[in-house]
């Protein structure tokens, strides 16, 4: 996708030093469009932990350079095992970090260390770039939903679209998941408008979603967290598109919390609750993902400041509770298949349910 008319992907190697990976420094944005130089597996692991880079694709993508990135330390048995787990226990809710580091370790484990390498670094790279044609995928087959509402809309009326946290282009290699449909709307010139919720307590959709649509010139409108049924009541809202962190065999779907709160005001108020994903987000082993899918519980101190940019330029943390009041601080929920109205993958759209999936993905139906 593209900043002030220039193409970017969101994890790159450095093409003046093939062995360095580049990043977007997430947590500076959207203030500042810093660059991040990775060199080494800590640094990665880092990044991720902080959420300098974030979002499911993205971190499964990095996470594979940085295994890359260990082998050129120490490629035998013993440290590349170490270093993948190290990686692997970064965060524990998306399922495609997982499933990056065991697709890298199937492909290093057979190989002798010296050629371990280069077929890592070759790997990392097939993994983004099959990242990026699957999201073009999911972009395409979510635009016909938005086709489709603007066919039956009153002429020349704008389409309304919430969506929750940031599953836009620098939550994958590009492209995006949720925001994919969009892009290739506004590109085409459809009336689109983007209801962003804030997101708290780290505000990805106020800092990162608002700040991509609005580098690419797609009209949005930032919002509180709690005003989406407020406007679904009211009308205002036509499709609900939400992307995710890992979808249980079932169809359950684990997004950033305020998620499942989303998906029953839309319900209540019939509007199409839509979940998009690349097929390494979903968990065959997983059949109930309220039960089954693990919660990272991260710092209370996210929720007890919040960070912004003063008048004068400086970007600060304040507090805004009590000192002595406690704060728990969940990083998702579950929303329940029977909320989802469907998933949209690379392969097509499906109903939240096995049956649906095992539809799209007939290879899965002895798991």
């Amino acid at each position: 996708m593209k900043i002030n008319g220039v193409q970017y992907r969101s994890v790159q190697v450095d093409p003046d030093d093939n062995w360095t990976i580049l990043i977007f420094d997430q947590t500076r944005l959207p203030f500042s469009l810093n660059v991040l130089r990775l060199t080494g597996c800590v640094q990665v692991a880092h990044a991720i932990t902080s959420m300098q880079v974030r979002g499911a694709p993205l971190i499964g993508a990095v996470a594979a350079y940085g295994l890359a990135l260990a082998l050129r330390v120490d490629a035998g048995d013993d440290a590349m095992e170490r270093d993948a787990a190290t990686l692997a226990a970064t965060r524990p809710t998306a399922i495609n970090l997982r499933w990056a580091i065991d697709r890298m370790l199937a492909k290093l484990r057979p190989l002798k260390p010296e050629d371990r390498v280069a077929a890592a670094y070759a790997e990392a790279a097939l993994i983004c770039d099959e990242d990026v044609a699957q999201n073009e995928a999911i972009g395409r087959h979510g635009f016909s939903l938005i086709r489709d509402i603007a066919k039956t809309n009153d002429k020349n009326r704008r389409i309304n679209i919430l969506t929750h946290c940031n599953a836009g282009w620098i939550a994958t290699v590009d492209w995006g998941t949720a925001l994919a449909p969009i892009y290739m709307a506004h590109d085409a010139g459809y009336d689109v408008h983007v209801w962003v919720d804030e997101t708290r307590p780290r505000n990805q959709g106020a800092a990162l979603t608002a700040w991509e649509l609005g580098s690419h010139g797609v009209p949005h409108t930032v919002i509180t967290d709690n005003a989406g049924g407020h406007l679904m009541q009211h009308g205002m809202v036509d499709l609900v598109i939400v992307g995710t962190d890992r979808v249980a065999a079932q169809g359950d779907v684990a997004n950033k919390i305020g998620t499942y709160l989303k998906a029953l005001a839309a319900q209540d108020n019939k509007v199409p609750f839509w979940v998009a994903l690349p097929s390494t987000t979903i968990d065959w082993t997983v059949m109930d993902g309220i039960r089954e899918i693990p919660i990272e519980e991260r710092a209370a101190s996210e929720v007890t400041g919040v960070t912004g940019q003063t008048k004068d330029g400086r970007i600060e943390t304040v507090r805004i509770t009590p000192h002595d009041s406690a704060a728990a601080n969940p990083a998702f929920d579950v929303t329940p298949a029977r909320l989802v109205t469907g998933l949209i993958t690379e392969r097509g759209r499906c109903a939240a349910s096995a049956a649906g999936l095992h539809s799209l993905f007939p290879e899965r139906q002895s798991q």
